[in-house]
């Protein structure tokens, strides 16, 4: 069953998330893109990819996945494998309050027309001050990095849209890793196709020495490698 928490403030996040970190953190694997904007059809392939190549890296790495936590899109995909998976791994949403609706009394206001309910795979949802999506991007990179205290994490973009992209841009400021799916679709496609004549900021991502691609051409594998290969950095260095 999934946890709710209303969070008002930085401090009761981090108080929130301190159990699941530990005294160490753990590595996490912040996964940012679509939500209503992928159809029945890319959900599935992205389903199976994330049981495929994503779900065993993360449950060898130990990882915590935060995501948006509803249940659409990227988040239901990941929610659904983390389910399959028999919840191997922790699974973290962050979602502005007025962005979902909330069966439970305690959480009081009103949703937007266009609110989402909360995926019911998720662990635990942290609900946040805001009423517009895109209000939770600024909690969610300060939940991972509340749970990683300096160890590994990663960015995933597949598919995604303005607010993915403003994700990804918090997490290269914070000098996180972003992994791109290509062939996902939106942004993801936007950014692995980037040329001169693409806006400036996903330019600014496909240019950063941070971000790495990984297209449908390339080996079955290539993307659990290179996600094992950065949220296992610190096993393999030890």
């Amino acid at each position: 069953m999934t946890r709710l928490e209303q969070i008002f403030s930085s401090a009761e996040l981090r108080a929130v998330l301190a159990p699941l970190a530990g005294p160490r953190g753990r590595p996490v694997l912040v996964l940012v893109g679509g939500a209503g904007g992928m159809d029945a059809e890319q959900e599935g392939a992205v389903r199976a990819v994330f049981a495929d190549q994503v779900v065993p890296v993360l449950a060898s790495t130990g990882a915590v996945v935060v995501d948006g936590g509803t249940d659409s899109g990227v988040m239901r995909a990941m929610g659904t494998a983390h389910h399959a998976a028999g919840g191997t791994f922790p699974l973290v949403g962050v979602v502005a309050r007025g962005c979902v609706t909330l069966p439970d009394e305690g959480f009081p206001g009103d949703a937007a027309p266009d609110a989402a309910a909360v995926d019911r795979h998720h662990d635990l949802v942290l609900v946040v001050p805001g009423q517009t999506w895109g209000d939770e991007s600024r909690w969610l990179d300060e939940a991972a990095t509340a749970l990683a205290q300096g160890r590994p994490s990663v960015t995933l973009v597949v598919n995604g849209g303005p607010i993915a992209l403003d994700d990804v841009a918090l997490s290269l400021a914070r000098g996180r890793p972003v992994v791109v799916l290509a062939g996902t679709g939106r942004l993801a496609d936007d950014v692995a196709t980037a040329d001169a004549s693409s806006a400036a900021a996903v330019r600014q991502v496909a240019e950063s020495p941070l971000t790495h691609l990984v297209r449908p051409g390339d080996d079955d594998g290539a993307l659990g490698a290179v996600l094992r290969t950065t949220l296992a950095r610190e096993r393999d260095a030890s």
